[in-house]
């Protein structure tokens, strides 16, 4: 099977199919680009798509739900996706658009040398074609003049009227003619054999090689499209073991997700650690003071709020700059005391980590310190030892520095536990129901009137540690001294100005003023607070932590304290009974206006 054999008289079709073929295989080249160009934007589109969905900074937070980690291992697969796309499409790029970009630059400038070939070739057979039918057309042409000459000469010589110089030149025109005749015969023989073994030569041998040329180049072309095809094929095929375990690490993702673990650690990390408000108790209104009925009221709606307020309805309302409403278990203070007890223990937990860490970072970089001194001490050529005293002393401090935090976050977390251990004791839940009425401890020490009625003594051990710190602040102030600690002793949480201050001229400060001398001293304190302003609530607040009031939309209130960076500023109204309410209000809920 040969073109050249085969094909002999096909060299125009021969020509047109080699050129389709070539043209067949740009179209694939140009095929491949497009691809690439579709690989190369999905590969970019889904990068994009993976860049627009990571968790922003303040999500992080939520990273430790299963569902969120199962959704960032998602979008780690989907980028290793797109990683895989970009790599079939550089890999089609190098390799196999640019192998069929030279293949079809190199065919094309073999073909068109084999048709130049091609044409030389015809246009020399052409030429002695042309050759032979001069010659042909001579020979004809002599051999004619030639028996005209002939015939001319035996006329002359059978008219005898003729004289016999005009025959003898008929004939040597007859002579003439016949050796033109002849040579012209001669010519073209030689002609037509020159044109017959050209002939010969150029279908036996030139145009066949030319036409088994282009087969080779035609061939080659086939051959090339068939090994591009399937090296692209080759090229998707290697990618698909990764890309099956991307999908792999999607399932896998997919069933990571657990419902009951997050569920677990939505309770860990919103629990407050108070325990639900217990029955509110009836109130005889008829057996206590006006006064005491209103301010047991209140004391029972802020308990009964407490673990309400800090978790759900909290962000329905404005955030004021501290205290349990600042942002869901956020906290403005060191010890985090503003937060309710579990997340108060985590924070400090998770501080104590931290710290513990830095610390054993610290002691390795000192001990390391340590032993160049002394290899530096033990010879010199290697350092100077005092470069490193330097460094040394630094470490030291810091390290010293960091095992003082330390401390100190570990006493706030056993304060904390220990007062986790008291608020949960059996005496606890029993002060606060006394003879079916809860007690409201006021400012001046009070109690309600039945309290003082039962002639109960038993000491109150839940309070206890808000006392003992009441007495030290009160002995600071005798003293002339009112350390702030932190912003820490003015809040409500602090024991400090406890919830609904009672004054003189309420009707209870003076039948009670001998009852507990030491806060009696702290009700001499409140009397000599002088107002430093007014107030206009923006806002209407529950109180929700002993020590707070509550206040109604645009009530005014005067001002006795201003906020001490903890976000609570104190404040005193009139009540019904003559006397003052004292307590503290979220410092962004109300508008001041300080006297000059």
């Amino acid at each position: 099977m040969s073109w050249g054999t085969d094909l002999w008289d096909q060299f125009d079709n021969l020509s047109l199919h080699t050129n389709r073929g070539i043209d067949v295989l740009d179209k694939y080249a140009n095929f491949l680009r497009d691809r690439v160009a579709i690989e190369t934007e999905y590969a970019g589109k889904l990068r994009r798509l993976v860049k627009n969905y990571q968790p922003k900074k303040k999500e992080e937070e939520d990273n430790e739900f299963t569902s969120r980690q199962a959704f960032r291992n998602l979008l780690k697969e989907v980028g290793d996706l797109a990683g895989q796309r970009e790599v079939v499409s550089e890999t089609l790029q190098l390799q196999i658009i640019q192998g069929v970009t030279l293949l079809s630059k190199t065919l094309r400038e073999d073909r068109k040398k084999c048709l130049n070939d091609g044409t030389v070739l015809q246009q020399t057979l052409s030429a002695q074609l042309s050759s032979l039918e001069r010659a042909k057309r001579n020979y004809d042409k002599a051999y004619r003049d030639s028996e005209k000459a002939v015939e001319n000469h035996k006329k002359a010589d059978m008219d005898f009227n003729l004289s016999r110089a005009e025959v003898e030149r008929y004939k040597n025109i007859m002579t003439s003619k016949i050796q033109q005749s002849d040579d012209a015969k001669n010519e073209y023989a030689n002609q037509l054999q020159k044109t017959n073994n050209l002939q010969q030569q150029h279908y036996g041998t030139l145009l066949p090689a030319v036409f088994n040329r282009l087969q080779e180049l035609d061939e080659k072309r086939t051959r090339g499209i068939r090994e591009f095809i399937i090296g692209a094929a080759d090229v998707e095929s290697s990618v698909a073991p990764i890309i099956a375990r991307c999908m792999e690490g999607i399932v896998k993702a997919g069933e990571s997700i657990n419902e009951q673990e997050d569920s677990l650690k939505v309770i860990e990390r919103y629990q407050s650690g108070f325990q639900p408000p217990a029955d509110i108790p009836f109130e005889d209104l008829s057996k206590m003071d006006s006064s005491i009925a209103t301010q047991s009221n209140y004391s029972s709606v802020t308990y009964n709020h407490l673990t309400i307020k800090g978790t759900i309805s909290g962000p329905k309302f404005k955030k004021p700059r501290g205290g349990i409403l600042n942002s869901i278990f956020g906290s403005n203070k060191e010890d985090f005391s503003d937060l309710p007890p579990n997340q108060q223990r985590k924070k400090l937990q998770a501080k104590i980590a931290e710290l513990q860490h830095k610390v054993d970072q610290e002691t390795n970089t000192r001990d390391g310190l340590m032993k160049m001194k002394i290899v530096y001490e033990a010879n010199s050529s290697l350092g100077n030892p005092m470069t490193v005293e330097g460094q040394l002393n630094e470490s030291e401090h810091e390290l010293e520095k960091l095992k003082n935090d330390l401390k100190k976050y570990q006493g706030y977390l056993d304060k904390a536990n220990q007062l986790q251990v008291v608020n949960n004791s059996p005496q606890s839940n029993r002060n606060q129901l006394q003879n079916g009425h809860r007690t409201s401890r006021h400012s001046n020490g009070s109690a309600s009137a039945d309290d003082h009625n039962d002639g109960d003594d038993q000491p109150d051990d839940a309070g206890s540690l808000s006392r003992s710190d009441s007495e030290d602040n009160v002995a600071q102030i005798q003293n002339g001294h009112n350390n702030n600690n932190n912003g820490s002793s003015a809040s409500p949480e602090s024991g400090l100005g406890t919830s609904h201050t009672s004054l003189p001229g309420s009707g209870q400060g003076s039948a009670n003023e001998n009852a507990m001398g030491e806060e009696t001293c702290y009700e001499t304190e409140v009397e000599l607070l002088q107002p430093l302003g007014t107030c206009r609530a923006l806002y209407p607040f529950e109180a929700t932590s002993e020590g707070s009031i509550p206040m109604n939309e645009g009530e005014e209130l005067q001002v006795i304290e201003n906020d001490q960076g903890d976000g609570w500023t104190r404040v005193r109204r009139a009540n019904n009974s003559n006397g003052w309410d004292e307590g503290f209000v979220p410092t962004s809920y109300i508008e001041c206006t300080l006297f000059a």
